[in-house]
């Protein structure tokens, strides 16, 4: 198992605790079944492909709460007894958490020949993104000019 040594970002970093931690907590447990992908289709959209074989849709749910995303299989319990020769289909129950960074949201989830895909998309809201402030001569009047300049970026933007 590979240790990482932190020490670096504590000294320089300040409030990256809390990604440090995860970090660590997903270097300690890694789980591997299901398998799945996750794909970055644009700079703001992704996919999460796992591979469901013998499940159907009834027995997977997925909840999205605040920055986690849980997909959970409950697989039913089938009545008829059976003989396996070679049992190499697992179809056990799982729980997959996802750590969603900030503004991404779930946007579909489908299911289809025992593949689940959930689209996801970051969406930063307008007034978490950066905007340009113009900066004003210094001849022209401070509480005029600076207000004047603001609207016209804002003007600007809008359009």
């Amino acid at each position: 198992m590979r240790t990482f040594d932190l020490a670096p970002l504590y000294r320089s970093a300040i409030g990256f605790d809390r990604l440090a931690s995860l970090l660590e907590q997903r270097a300690e447990s890694q789980p591997s079944y299901p398998p799945y992908n996750v794909e970055l289709l644009s700079e703001d959209k992704y996919r999460i492909v796992m591979a469901l074989a013998g499940f159907s849709r009834d027995e997977v749910e997925i909840v999205a709460e605040r920055d986690t995303l849980h997909v959970t299989g409950r697989k039913q319990k089938d009545a008829t007894e059976r003989t396996y020769l070679h049992r190499g289909i697992a179809a056990r129950d799982f729980e997959q958490r996802f750590q969603l960074a900030n503004h991404v949201k779930v946007t579909t989830a489908s299911f289809d020949n025992g593949m689940l895909t959930i689209d996801l998309v970051r969406e930063v809201p307008e007034a978490l993104k950066p905007r340009k402030i113009a900066i004003a001569d210094a001849h022209v009047g401070h509480a005029n000019g600076t207000a004047d300049n603001v609207q016209q970026i804002e003007q600007r933007q809008a359009a």
